[in-house]
């Protein structure tokens, strides 16, 4: 029986994802792989998780990747750098540069060996460009942040789905599908319980991989919709950026 199986914020950490695939997942290519983005930023491998996922689905994995803020804010980054002017001669950071790296551009700018978003090649941006903003299936709603429910039609809202914090389910709005998302982290415990009840309308599944030092975070999650079912695993990639978001 194929699976489905749905995985948050790598943020960075191909070491982490390379393990859970091969030890945990297995996954055969009659599974279904549903990334709910933010697969950069903040960990030591940005451009390693990105080939990663490109070489499972150039081997023809059934692969589907949503997009993140962290991949919105990268994309929005390179088109403000390609666009920016030379001040007497001088080239500075533009402000969509400097509020990206605040929160882990950094990091994904040294993985591919550049200094400005500009200069990531192109084939990275179309691939960020091109994600996915979220996927329906018969029994839930993926995405990466949440729905606007104050919005007669919850998917209208883009923004929401990518950088939402906060919002009350309404079940009607999405056909009484669970709702599984990332985005915010919170803590095994909650993640647990929200998998095992039966009446949860919506499970988010990001641990804060890069969260290590703090109890009860620090692990990526791969939930499996078909048996409710999901493997942690801890990073092992070394994550230097220690802000909370």
């Amino acid at each position: 029986m194929s699976k489905i199986w749905i995985i948050p914020d790598i943020h960075g950490c191909v070491a982490t994802l390379e393990m859970l695939m091969a030890q945990q997942i297995k996954p055969n290519k009659s599974d279904r792989l549903i990334f709910l983005g933010d697969y950069i930023d903040r960990g030591p491998d940005s451009k390693g998780v990105i080939d990663f996922i490109m070489q499972m689905q150039a081997e023809g994995y059934n692969i589907t990747a949503l997009k993140g803020n962290h991949e919105d804010s990268c994309v929005k980054a390179w088109e403000a750098d390609k666009n920016r002017k030379s001040f007497l001669s001088m080239r500075t950071k533009s402000s969509l540069q400097k509020e990206w790296e605040h929160f882990g551009g950094v990091e994904t700018l040294k993985s591919f060996g550049v200094t400005w978003p500009s200069k990531i090649p192109d084939n990275y941006i179309r691939w960020m460009q091109s994600l996915k903003n979220y996927e329906e299936s018969e029994k839930f709603i993926a995405v990466h942040a949440g729905l606007n429910f104050d919005a007669e039609d919850p998917f209208s809202d883009v923004r929401y789905m990518l950088w939402s914090r906060e919002f009350v389910v309404q079940p009607e709005k999405i056909n009484n599908k669970i709702l599984i998302h990332g985005h915010v982290p919170v803590n095994l415990e909650l993640i647990d319980m929200a998998i095992r009840n039966p009446h949860s309308d919506f499970i988010d599944l990001d641990n804060g991989i890069y969260m290590s030092h703090k109890a009860g975070y620090g692990s990526l999650v791969a939930l499996e919709t078909t048996r409710m079912e999901y493997k942690v695993q801890t990073v092992v990639d070394e994550v230097l950026y220690d802000k909370p978001f």
